[in-house]
């Protein structure tokens, strides 16, 4: 069996490379890093699977799937749970949040593999209760209600519904609180970022995330960038590896 990994983040390719690795059936794989280059590599390479970030340069992993047809079993692999009910539109046999564990893994594999071998794409669209499901219950396990901030003297609990945005400083992430409070918190910010629920809170730079009720203004300048500013006036850059993510929940 051939598969194909489309995703924009080495780290991604190669963490699917291994768990794949470990499935004997799997005789060949391949990589693209952008939807562009996915549908290329698919017409040469033919595979059975194809395993689909949907957030990437050039073509979305939807538009992708919607190139591709019912030519494979496809699992979209990604970070944002709110594509799931186009995905499934486009006959996805699974929709893997990450970051995800092997079990769920084997789980989204064994599907697609049952797939290929019946040699139809088509999901069972009495299961996709059951999948929306699982996701919800992924949802609530992977993203924290509170956060536990130690210091020397004390360990504080701070309820996530009460931050408003959070910088990166140094080895710290530096937590700003709804009543103006702030607190340091030893944690990287990809680290945090994995706790909160990307429905309520969004990363616009390396170092910051924002909630996304909290923003007040978008401000453009002429050379196309951006800066937001948040409720209590502070204005912040969005780099421009995050400008399309910002943009997206703007214009839904």
């Amino acid at each position: 069996m051939k598969v194909l990994v489309v995703d924009d983040e080495q780290l991604s390719q190669k963490n699917l490379q291994v768990l794949l690795e470990g499935y004997p059936e799997v005789t060949d794989i391949a990589f693209a890093s952008n939807g562009n280059q996915a549908i290329e590599v698919f017409q040469s390479f033919q595979p059975e699977m194809v395993f689909l970030d949907i957030e990437m340069p050039g073509k979305s992993g939807l538009e992708v799937a919607k190139a591709l047809g019912e030519q494979a079993a496809v699992v979209f692999v990604t970070a944002y749970d709110q594509y799931a009910i186009s995905a499934f539109e486009l006959n996805a046999i699974d929709y893997l949040l990450k970051p995800f564990d092997d079990a769920r893994f084997e789980q989204a594999f064994t599907r697609a593999r049952e797939q290929c071998q019946k040699r139809e794409q088509r999901i069972n669209f009495n299961e996709l209760g059951e999948l929306f499901d699982a996701m919800q219950d992924e949802r609530e396990q992977r993203y924290k209600s509170r956060i536990v901030i130690k210091d020397l003297k004390r360990i504080r609990l701070v309820n996530v519904c009460e931050v408003n945005y959070i910088l990166g400083a140094g080895n710290y992430v530096e937590i700003h609180l709804d009543n103006g409070q702030h607190f340091l918190h030893r944690e990287a910010m990809n680290g945090i970022e994995n706790q909160l629920n990307p429905r309520d809170f969004i990363r616009i730079h390396r170092s910051s995330i924002v909630r996304i009720s909290y923003i007040s203004e978008l401000l453009p300048n002429e050379r196309g960038d951006y800066k937001i500013r948040l409720k209590n006036g502070l204005e912040l850059t969005v780099s421009r590896a995050n400008k399309h993510k910002l943009l997206s929940f703007i214009q839904d």
